[in-house]
């Protein structure tokens, strides 16, 4: 109910993948796959805490060090990088 309170007070569209049709969106499906397959799966979380801060060693390796084929071999952050424009245009 709150997100969908939240989502019409914001004129936001829900779209939800439909049941048994993981394909829907296939990225965030690879993506977890991942995050399960390298982080969920070969830790044992003895807290809240303690899974925070392993996920979120996983998620700096994944963004920050780990080459991705999609993005030409380079890392998420090294790939934003290369894309952020640095000054606006300036029409003339």
């Amino acid at each position: 109910m709150a997100l969908d309170t939240w989502a019409f007070e914001h004129r936001v569209t829900l779209d939800f993948t439909r049941p048994g049709k993981p394909t829907d969106n296939g990225h965030i499906e690879s993506f977890n796959a991942r995050l399960r397959d390298e982080c969920l799966n070969v830790h044992q979380f003895h807290s809240l805490a303690h899974a925070k801060a392993v996920i979120e060693a996983w998620r700096i390796d994944y963004n920050e060090h780990r080459p991705h084929g999609s993005l030409g071999d380079l890392t998420p952050s090294e790939y934003a990088a290369s894309h952020q424009d640095t000054e606006p245009s300036v029409a003339a």
